[in-house]
């Protein structure tokens, strides 16, 4: 007789990988809920009355009353949940007071410029907070491992945006390096017709260098302020993993082989550190899409933490929970990448 094509091997591992995913996706659909719990209660708790945001204070009590009704405040706070479960699954945020445009329709504006900043603040973070944890562990314990060290700390250390307010009377007010704030000059806006709304990439596509230069000028002092802090984390993360790993028995058996040094430390050794750097880069590119709010309003950059500034300052909250959810289900897709490409990289955790 035949095999029972269930339990055949084959068929194990389509059960296997089946169960695996349902519990990936129950596990991303619970914390999704969670996250609009949490906004759900902050919407409700902060002492703002979203009718009277809508209508204004001298709005009659009858407009007040239909407006209330319209939002469906009435309904008892289990129904409103689901209500607002139901509205946000079907991609409606409300719509904001300050701008009088549906969220989904500003974030989708205004995300793509904390989208190019975020990216190269971690490319920044990358290119430089890699191979200072690797010299600061390897020079462990002399003043290269304590002078970077030291830098890190500063990165922890140092309000962001104090650091960027310096940077602008340093760079841009007295050496005049810098230009100033915003993403392009005034000449140039209005000029580049958006595709992907990263003005980097618009304009290479459009062939456009002029305003490529002046937008890549615009965006290095932000994303080096920005990117500082990633790079702290990052090298310090790279130093504790290199220690970890120049302490294991492979390192001294390739040292005894004959190896050179540097085939040890940037080949080996770094080897085996860059798939826990996935996880770690990933944490610090999701931290800078949400905490990039300080560095966007010094630099007065047009992306998301620009926005929900100027929608917190002005009482706008179904702005400011549309901007939350957008940034925690970013952050719920960066883990879940993360987590991708470390089983990719890593045939033992597969």
């Amino acid at each position: 007789m035949g095999q029972d094509s269930g339990t055949s091997p084959q068929g194990s591992r389509v059960w296997h990988y089946g169960r695996k995913l349902s519990a990936l996706a129950a596990t991303v659909a619970l914390t999704f809920i969670g996250l609009l719990f949490v906004t759900f209660l902050i919407g409700r708790v902060v002492p703002i009355d979203p009718v009277l945001a809508a209508v204004g204070d001298r709005a009659p009590a009858e407009v007040y009353e239909r407006v209330r009704i319209e939002l469906g405040l009435h309904l008892p706070l289990y129904q409103q949940f689901l209500v607002y479960i139901g509205k946000v699954l079907q991609g409606d945020l409300g719509q904001s007071v300050l701008t009088a445009n549906a969220v989904t329709t500003d974030i989708a504006r205004v995300f793509p410029a904390t989208l190019e900043l975020a990216t190269a603040a971690t490319l920044f973070g990358i290119v430089l907070g890699i191979p200072m944890g690797v010299l600061a562990a390897v020079h462990q314990g002399r003043w290269p491992d304590q002078l970077l060290r030291v830098v890190g700390l500063f990165g922890y250390s140092v309000p962001v945006f104090w650091l960027g307010l310096m940077g602008l009377l340093l760079f841009y007010g007295r050496l005049d390096w810098a230009p100033g704030p915003g993403r392009l000059d005034v000449f140039y806006e209005g000029l580049l017709d958006p595709v992907t709304g990263v003005i980097l990439i618009d304009s290479a596509l459009a062939g456009e260098w002029d305003i490529f230069r002046n937008a890549l000028a615009h965006i290095t002092l932000p994303a080096a302020i920005l990117g500082y802090f990633s790079l702290a984390y990052i090298s310090r993360m790279t130093r504790s993993f290199m220690l970890e790993q120049l302490n294991q028995e492979y390192i001294t058996t390739a040292r005894v082989k004959g190896v050179s040094e540097r085939a040890v430390v940037w080949r080996h050794a770094l080897g085996n550190v860059r798939i826990p750097l996935v996880t770690v880069i990933a944490l610090s590119y999701g931290n800078l899409l949400e905490g990039s709010v300080l560095t966007e309003t010094v630099f007065a950059w047009p992306g998301l933490g620009f926005y929900l500034t100027q929608s917190l300052l002005s009482a706008d909250m179904n702005a400011v929970l549309g901007g939350t959810i957008v940034v925690g289900a970013v952050f719920i897709g960066i883990n879940l990448l993360s987590d991708a490409l470390y089983r990719l990289m890593d045939p033992r955790a597969r």
